[in-house]
């Protein structure tokens, strides 16, 4: 497999490193912004924007509205702060906003962990099949459904 090869951030650094990111492409960080973040970067799985707007108002002690957070959302994702699990209707925080590039999601159906791969490979075929048949691709999806190790484990053993 052909991996993309980078630097995964975490806890304060990932943080620090997609304030940067953010500022770059000309946004301002702001304090519900970072708020949002930190929330969405906190959840071992992905976490919709109701799972996040209800963290944020508990650590805020106000409520926060689901519809601001998927604006920010919205902007994260487009700002590569975050990834959106299409199938799940939930979002994960990029371990490398500092780094452009196509993602494969591996979804558990059983535990729902989602696992985030890269193979420049695969992605780069997909782009150049949607080119060949006269489509213009902007982002391609990839999402592999089944069951990860954990989960074959426990199962295996019971």
């Amino acid at each position: 497999m052909h991996a993309h090869d980078h630097h995964e951030h975490h806890g304060s650094e990932l943080t620090r490193v997609a304030q940067a990111t953010l500022e770059k492409s000309g946004e301002q960080w702001t304090a519900m912004r970072e708020h949002v973040f930190e929330a969405l970067s906190g959840f071992a799985k992905p976490a919709s924007a109701y799972d996040i707007a209800d963290a944020v108002s508990k650590a805020q002690g106000r409520r926060v509205a689901a519809n601001s957070v998927y604006r920010i959302l919205d902007l994260f994702v487009g700002a590569n702060l975050a990834r959106r699990v299409e199938s799940a209707n939930a979002y994960v925080a990029n371990a490398h906003p500092d780094c452009l590039h196509d993602c494969i999601f591996l979804v558990c159906d059983r535990c729902g962990q989602t696992t985030h791969i890269d193979d420049d490979s695969i992605t780069r075929s997909v782009r150049t099949a949607a080119r060949d048949a006269g489509f213009v691709p902007v982002r391609p999806v990839i999402e592999v459904r089944g069951t990860c190790s954990t989960c074959a484990q426990d199962t295996a053993v019971a």
